[in-house]
């Protein structure tokens, strides 16, 4: 363990305080009310200055003192709350948390063979004897003790060993409870099971004892096997690397592989730390990062990430970050915090459990000590056709209020959200979808509209030649070697996107121009061979006397051009050039002051993705979906139209995109922006969830954004949707149903229709696990594929 202090900045006397963070692991934390309990212990320590408690990954990070308390003292207070602190601590300074270094998950935990479980098996065993011998083996049922002239049968010895067997370990939770004054499911059916063991009630002591336990055994196993999704996002990054050092190849911890350092990765092995390629070629399958299905080409100079997997080819990269600092950490990071922020619908849960135990518990107090003083006789009352009597034996009552004290812990209703928001989130990352926090979840599934950028969003972001138009007797070559030759004094994007089309094309032997001259707003001049040549928009031509009218019949915004002349140049065909442009695309003419050699169309790739994307939300009810965009009319109108977005802004400055997302929020309600994290981050933070696109290895988007899509994919918007809007309707059915159970319980209670036995088995334990097997189905929802199959029929 390593203790790097942290300054904290704030003055102590006359000099700096210092502070250390710790994270402790502590697997039996595993419940709001638990995590409550912990907290409790550690603010009454002097010296704590921070907790953050995570019941969903069993983990305690406290920052503290060290010149008031140790770390000992502060293991201490965790387990002065009932709970163990397993293994040593992570102990780090602020500095090093914020790196991503410590992430951390509970072990996972042999729910049935722990020594919780063997007491459990015990008791039951013992409860199971006693009852044979209670009901069935009567007559052997003999006396074996006295305590206080109270006589003990075989039966009797059987339940009391049951509760010391499965019971002590409830009860001794309930005196942590009590300790920490936390009025939680350990509290009540601590209470309860020494109340009916206290007057001679041992059946239903030792019945309670028993499910109760079994019931904790089962919610133990389900959140394991919600903590489940997050280790397999942690078991995704390698322990080790191949380090070549000294000439040689070595293999070392990963966090022991410095910034600079060249790893070797053969097919089949992870990469284990991210970096840039230095040498070799191969497919890389970086679905865990990214959630690209498909495999993608790596080759010197593109980045990797660790956790991806080498397919085929060997690669050497040179590393980039530390483990501790690789994307891959990021987001496991990211997501155990998204877990700590809580959704309106928790802090609704919060907020009515503090109310509904008390009263329940003051309730089954009162059902236990009225009915018997105030019914002298047996009372009969129908009920719907339904006849009950209502007697007052202290005995029957005290039942039921040892019954209602059960329906009184609100553990299903409690646990209802935060095992949804786990499921949901780590579902989303594996797809390559991180969700900042659960609240961000909840508010992507309340969406009415979706604002897109268009740019990097909805197209590529990169321009490339679409077509390449030559007239005349030129060729296609000739035209681009011209305008290669021209564009590669020019830094343009155009100039990059044409000299990538002539090396495709396999054009070579560029000449190279003199006199070169940039036409603001207008293109670029050069001389070739003692020639000038121009490339440009179509006005320029116009202006060199050229008349276009018949082959260009709109200008680039998009407005009617009048006709001055019947007739052109005739050297493009009828409405060629208009027909590019209505197209999206930019239109470059290359030629002389005499001669149009052609032209060349360039634009910004839409996503294949995009339409069906658009095609998607639309079928999963977002109301409107709208592009915003700086670029011009034209080709916002023309990328629109393509992809069936229902409206367009266009020539939009970032301010403006702001009063375009503020007017879609008062005329549709909750609004999702989606850019690129940086250039649009004023609208993103207007809207209620603000989305990044391709945020991998960009630490900005990853810091800035709500919700990062980890591709280039923006086919996982629809996805993303669905989720959450599933995810919100999961919360809402858990929330209800566990609420509508214990409701029915309740009245059935003092009707005497609810045993002990039906209220732990039903109300607690069956609650507790349906809640979190409906959270669990969200791991099941997968993104759709462009074939229209999802990543599980296609096995991903």
């Amino acid at each position: 363990m390593t203790e790097n202090p942290n300054i904290a900045g704030q003055a102590s006397g006359g000099g700096q305080r210092q502070e250390l963070t710790a994270r402790f692991t502590v697997p039996e934390m595993d419940c709001p009310s638990c995590a409550q309990k912990v907290d409790k212990s550690l603010q009454r320590v002097d010296g704590v200055v921070d907790a953050t408690l995570q019941p969903t990954t069993g983990t305690a990070t406290v920052t503290y003192d060290p010149d008031r308390i140790s770390e000992s003292d502060v293991v201490q207070a965790i387990e002065g709350a009932g709970y163990e602190v397993v293994g040593g601590s992570d102990a780090e300074s602020d500095e090093r948390e914020e790196s991503g270094n410590g992430v951390d998950i509970a072990p996972p935990s042999e729910v049935w063979t722990s020594p919780r479980a063997k007491k459990t098996w015990l008791g039951a065993a013992f409860v199971t004897l006693g009852l044979l011998f209670e009901f069935l083996l009567t007559g052997q049922n003999v006396t074996v003790a006295s305590v206080l002239e109270y006589p003990l049968h075989i039966a009797d010895v059987l339940f009391l060993g049951a509760v010391a067997a499965s019971g002590i370990p409830v009860v001794r939770s309930g005196y942590y409870s009590a300790k920490n004054r936390s009025l939680d499911i350990d509290l009540l059916m601590g209470t309860a099971i020494i109340a009916a063991t206290g007057i001679g009630y041992f059946v239903e002591a030792a019945t309670l004892a028993v499910l109760f336990s079994i019931a904790e055994l089962l919610e133990d196993y389900a959140m394991d096997r919600a903590r489940d999704s997050l280790r397999e996002l942690m078991e995704l990054s390698p322990d080790e690397a191949t380090v070549r050092r000294d000439g040689e190849e070595v293999t070392v911890p990963a966090e022991e592989v410095d910034v600079g350092e060249t790893v070797v990765v053969r097919p089949g092995d992870k990469i284990p730390l991210d970096g840039t390629v230095i040498d070799g070629e191969s497919a890389v399958d970086q679905s865990p990062i990214t959630g690209e299905s498909v495999p993608v080409d790596k080759a010197t100079g593109d980045e990797v990430y660790a956790g991806a997997i080498n397919e085929e080819g060997y690669l050497e990269v040179e590393v980039t970050s530390t483990a501790g600092d690789s994307t891959l950490s990021r987001i496991i990071e990211m997501v155990q915090g998204a877990q700590a922020k809580k959704t309106e619908s928790e802090q609704f849960v919060d907020r009515f459990s503090g109310y509904y135990t008390p009263l329940v518990v003051a309730l089954a107090i009162l059902t236990a000590a009225i009915p018997p003083l105030v019914i002298a006789d047996p009372v009969s009352v129908d009920l719907a056709g339904y006849g009950f009597t209502f007697a007052g034996s202290w005995q029957t009552w005290f039942i039921r209020g040892l019954t209602l004290l059960v329906i009184a812990c609100p553990c299903a209703f409690v646990i209802s959200t935060p095992v949804s928001v786990v499921s949901g989130i780590t579902s989303a990352a594996k797809n390559g979808v991180l969700i900042k926090g659960g609240n961000y979840l909840e508010a992507m599934g309340e969406v009415d509209a979706v604002a897109v950028d268009k740019t990097g969003t909805l197209t590529k972001g990169e321009l490339a030649v679409t077509d390449v138009v030559p007239v005349g007797d030129t060729t296609e070559d000739d035209l681009l070697r011209r305008a290669a030759g021209l564009e590669r004094r020019s830094e343009h994007p155009i100039a990059t996107a044409i000299l990538a089309r002539a090396e495709e094309a396999g054009v070579g032997n560029l000449p190279d121009p003199t006199g070169f001259e940039s036409l603001t707003g207008r293109g670029i001049r050069g001389e070739i061979d003692g020639e000038t040549y121009y490339a440009g928009k179509p006005a320029l031509f116009e202006e060199l006397g050229f008349d276009l009218a018949r082959a260009r019949r709109e200008t680039d915004g998009g407005v009617m051009a009048e006709e001055a002349a019947e007739v052109d140049d005739g050297a493009f065909a009828e409405d060629a050039l208009s027909a590019l442009e209505q197209e999206g695309k930019t239109v470059v003419i290359v030629g002389t002051e005499s001669e149009l050699l052609g032209a060349i169309a360039i634009a910004d790739e839409v996503r294949p993705a995009s339409k069906r994307a658009v095609e998607r939300l639309h079928e999963l009810g977002v109301k409107r979906v709208v592009m915003l965009t700086g670029d011009n009319e034209g080709t916002a109108r023309a990328i629109a139209e393509q992809v069936g977005v229902d409206e367009y802004r266009a020539e939009l400055l970032p301010d403006e995109k702001v009063d375009a997302v503020e007017e879609l929020q008062a005329g549709y309600g909750e609004v999702a922006m989606v850019g690129d994290g940086i250039n649009d981050a004023p609208a993103l933070a207007t809207a209620e969830v603000g989305i990044a696109m391709g945020a991998a290895g960009t630490d900005t988007a990853l810091e800035t954004a709500d919700i990062a899509l980890m591709g280039d994919d923006v086919g996982k918007l629809p996805y993303l949707y669905d989720l959450s809007r599933t995810a919100n309707g999961v919360i809402r059915q858990n929330i209800w149903a566990s609420l509508g159970v214990k409701l029915l319980l309740a009245l059935g209670v003092p009707l005497g229709l609810v045993s002990v036995a039906l209220a732990v088995v039903v109300g607690d334990m069956g609650m507790s696990l349906g809640v979190t097997g409906n959270a669990m189905r969200l791991s099941r929802i997968a993104p759709e594929r462009m074939d229209g199959k999802t990543g599980q029929e296609m096995g991903v």
